[in-house]
């Protein structure tokens, strides 16, 4: 049976997964400046062929995906009405999904087809709607539960969530969003399937029982 997966979501030692302030010059907020360095070390030596416990989580995040669904803070900077919609995400061109991408928004707009296969859609229906379509377009593979933070919490609360990676970071954010506040009942269903450090991050995989 299809899955819903979160992967790679990386949160600091208090607990935040996003600091303050995000915009266009900061992505992930303020004082969060290496919150995901242990990925961006990972994607350099998967490029030069080098493997480790960060390369398997990376690459584990990829295996079986076939749509992806994303809130509007993880598409764009912009809060609000679009401005204008020439604005089609941080990724350029070629996106790396290279599948359909169900963007969570208040604010609609035409679907973006992208090279490489992907295609942004914007909705604002419930988020088990959307998560349905989600697997629609996936046709058998599991759906990624892609950020904000905010998506991920709604998404756990609905106990729509079946297994959830966090890599926990060594740094002290401070402030910003937090991941698992604001979750009543909706982290209770899960357990710790298995916990492993690099020496950049300690990945945990949680399972919904």
């Amino acid at each position: 049976m299809p899955k819903s997966r979160v992967h790679n979501l990386t949160i600091s030692l208090d607990g935040y997964a996003v600091g303050p302030n995000q915009r266009l010059e900061a992505p992930f907020g303020d004082g969060v400046d290496d919150l995901h360095a242990w990925m961006f070390a990972a994607m350099s030596d998967r490029a030069e062929g080098r493997t480790g416990i960060d390369v398997d989580h990376l690459d584990r995040s990829e295996q079986n995906i076939g749509a992806t669904v994303m809130g509007r803070n993880m598409f764009g900077p912009q809060r609000g009405s679009w401005e204008d919609e020439s604005w089609t995400g941080w990724w350029g061109p070629n996106p790396p999904y290279h599948h359909d991408v169900f963007v969570l928004t208040h604010h609609l707009r035409p679907s973006v087809p992208m090279e490489g296969g992907t295609t942004f859609h914007f909705t604002d229906e419930p988020i088990e709607t959307v998560l349905h379509r989600a697997f629609e377009a996936a046709s058998g593979q599991d759906v990624r539960i892609g950020g904000g933070p905010a998506t991920v919490q709604q998404y756990l609360r609905a106990g729509l969530i079946h297994e959830l990676h966090l890599a926990i970071v060594p740094i002290l954010a401070g402030g910003g969003e937090r991941l698992l506040d604001n979750l009543g009942d909706g982290i209770h269903g899960y357990r710790v399937a298995d916990q492993v450090s690099s020496a950049a991050a300690t990945h945990v995989r949680l399972l919904r029982r």
